[in-house]
């Protein structure tokens, strides 16, 4: 019975956390990188700027993945979707493991950018969907690649670095997935 009362206690706060009720503010990149700005150095700082990015693109991709699951016709869109779904839910994570050691506070909605994007795409079906999922893609894929590539290299907080590391063959991967869904629905 406690079990219960605390599995819908937790429900209720998730439920009012994701409303956007103002009882929970939720914080999107601006806001988290204005709030790491003020913690940390110039070096770390660089840091922070390429975790919220990394985070602010992987809820997107999360998002529009599954929003691909409904909207897409084509199996091979539906394939990739699923791939970025599992993918990038996995990655997010180590991320939020990651940024709460650090102190680096995330974005907890999507950047304006990346909402006026997902609801573009809300509005396609079928193979409108799936041709414009699949140019995303392939775009999106080549800016994370440079952007983990950049950390890789040039980051100043090793386990920051490493973890970049790990993940651009993934990124690559996911871009030759999506290069090929790409030229199926063309």
């Amino acid at each position: 019975m406690k079990t219960k009362k605390l599995n819908v206690i937790a429900a209720a706060f998730a439920l009012f956390a994701t409303m956007g009720t103002g009882v929970f503010a939720q914080t999107d990149k601006k806001d988290a990188e204005k709030q790491n700005d003020k913690k940390f150095d110039n070096k770390m700082e660089d840091d922070a700027d390429f975790v919220v990015t990394a985070a602010d693109d992987g809820m997107y991709e999360v998002q529009v993945a599954q929003l691909a699951k409904t909207n897409a016709s084509s199996a091979k869109i539906k394939e990739l979707a699923e791939h970025m779904i599992m993918d990038h839910s996995k990655a997010n994570e180590e991320l939020k493991k990651i940024a709460a050691k650090k102190g680096i506070t995330l974005p907890t909605k999507l950047s304006d950018k990346r909402q006026k994007d997902f609801d573009e795409l809300t509005k396609l079906k079928g193979a409108d969907f799936d041709k414009a999922y699949a140019k995303m893609m392939v775009k999106d894929h080549k800016d994370a690649i440079d952007l983990f590539q950049k950390e890789a290299d040039k980051g100043n907080d090793g386990e920051l670095k490493g973890w970049a590391s790990t993940k651009i063959a993934t990124l690559q991967h996911h871009l030759s997935m999506a290069e090929a869904a790409r030229d199926l629905v063309k």
